[in-house]
């Protein structure tokens, strides 16, 4: 690494992998629940371990993001972090914040908000935290005197994830004004800023794994911003449709719905356009999979796949069915799950000692598998919801017994997600099996960043 307070990822990203974990163990067993009997029901009923396993994903990817800024910022700024203290502090709060809020969802403690379940103290070390890291992380810039249009776009998309989540604050005793108001930080923190910050990680990472023209890349962002701000803020009017709202949101809705995988597509375009210019010249092959991987899947889960059921007129059938969890979970693997495994995967060799550049076998098969896994899961989320609208939207089928007559593709379900699991696994052993690297004062920094990284 070029710099010694980088070393301050791994710790995020160590925290961030062991809440990934565990979010699986709780997935594997909201989906075994739908086989039954359940011997667990009332201990860890369904709606127990899904809010669980739907926070845990939330936070650890918030981890991985804070995890890869303070790796991404000093080597872009070619400066220390501004305080390695306060970044330890922010993670001691967060990952509190985080056990003991699945601790009080296993006694039923939560706002019942979905996604946004956390109790207000919670929420407010929350933001405390966030204020904590955007403080670091400017400071840093500003003491640097260097500012590139990467980073820009990394802290706008922070900044702005920060200012929404202020309206997850306030309490609505109307249920409906609440769901309303709940999308202006859900919808636009999956489907709006966090493409911006997706979008400034895969820019940074193709320039240093293909030596792809910087100008080039920033260009692109610009792009990007533009459409997520556009359509993604509209967008927004997709989740409106049923739940009371006046029919002239049905159009605006279905409109930029529809505009919002522009954004993915270029993406995707400019990921592939980098690499056929650049070729594969960084040693660290593992990482440039990991990163065209994301946009690739992010254009089949987010793009595709939401574009399939967005229209009002299918999505009066679609909406609440498991056509949202196909879309759901291909969505956010492709766009931040894998692009927080891309970064730890291209920072991992520096942060921890012994570690091959080019990847392990290991890491390659945890890669293949994961892929594999999410889109047999995805398969198996569409065959089920499929055959659920049928029965119950045309035919009229009450729940329980349509969900009998799709049992058994959640067998499918938990074979292909165990696959996944598994991939994850090896990714998480293959992660910590390496001893991360201290760098005393004395020490030489190492610089194992490709030459081309000052472009």
């Amino acid at each position: 690494m070029q710099y010694k307070s980088q070393s301050v990822a791994y710790w995020y990203f160590a925290v961030a992998m062991t809440l990934f974990g565990l979010q699986l163990v709780f997935g594997l067993l909201s989906a075994a629940k739908y086989l039954g009997p359940d011997p667990l029901l009332y201990i860890l009923p369904f709606d127990v371990t899904k809010v669980i396993h739907t926070n845990l994903l939330i936070v650890w990817v918030l981890t991985g993001f804070m995890g890869a800024t303070y790796w991404m910022v000093p080597d872009e700024s070619r400066t220390e972090l501004h305080s390695t203290k306060l970044a330890y502090v922010q993670l001691v709060l967060w990952t509190l914040m985080g056990v003991t809020a699945v601790i009080g969802y296993l006694f039923r403690y939560g706002t019942g908000n979905k996604l946004l379940e956390q109790p207000l103290p919670h929420k407010i070390v929350i933001v405390i935290c966030m204020l904590m890291f955007l403080y670091n992380i400017s400071m840093t810039i500003k003491k640097s005197g260097r500012f590139t249009t990467t980073e820009g776009v990394l802290l706008l998309g922070l900044f702005s994830s920060a200012v929404l989540f202020l309206p997850a604050l306030l309490h609505y005793e109307n249920y409906t004004v609440s769901i309303f108001y709940r999308w202006w930080t859900i919808h636009l923190w999956v489907e709006g800023v966090w493409m911006m910050i997706m979008a400034a990680f895969m820019a940074y990472l193709l320039i240093r794994l293909s030596g792809a023209d910087r100008e080039v890349m920033e260009k692109w962002l610009y792009v990007i911003v533009g459409l997520v701000f556009i359509a993604g803020i509209l967008g927004t009017a997709h989740h409106y449709y049923w739940v009371g709202v006046p029919s002239y949101w049905l159009p605006i809705g279905g409109f930029f719905s529809a505009l919002e995988p522009a954004a993915l597509v270029a993406m995707s375009i400019y990921a592939y356009g980098a690499i056929r210019r650049a070729g594969l010249g960084h040693p660290n092959k593992l990482a440039l999979h990991w990163t065209i991987g994301s946009a690739l899947f992010t254009l089949f889960g987010a793009g595709l796949l939401g574009l399939a059921h967005t229209w009002p007129s299918v999505n009066k059938w679609t909406h609440g069915t498991l056509i949202t969890a196909m879309h759901g979970h291909a969505a956010f693997y492709g766009a931040y799950v894998m692009i927080v495994l891309a970064m730890i995967t291209y920072a991992a060799p520096s942060l921890t000692r012994n570690r091959p550049e080019g990847g392990s076998s290991l890491g390659y098969w945890a890669f293949w598998m994961q892929i594999t896994g999410m889109f047999g899961m995805t398969l198996s989320f569409a065959t089920a919801g499929i055959g659920q609208v049928y029965l119950e939207r045309i035919m009229g089928m009450g729940y329980l017994d349509a969900q009998l007559k799709i049992q058994v593709h959640f067998l499918m379900l938990i074979v292909t997600a165990s696959i996944f699991t598994i991939g994850v696994a090896l990714f998480i052993y293959d992660f910590f099996r390496y001893a991360p690297r201290f760098i005393s004062d004395d020490e030489p920094q190492l610089n194992v960043v490709d030459a081309r990284s000052n472009a």
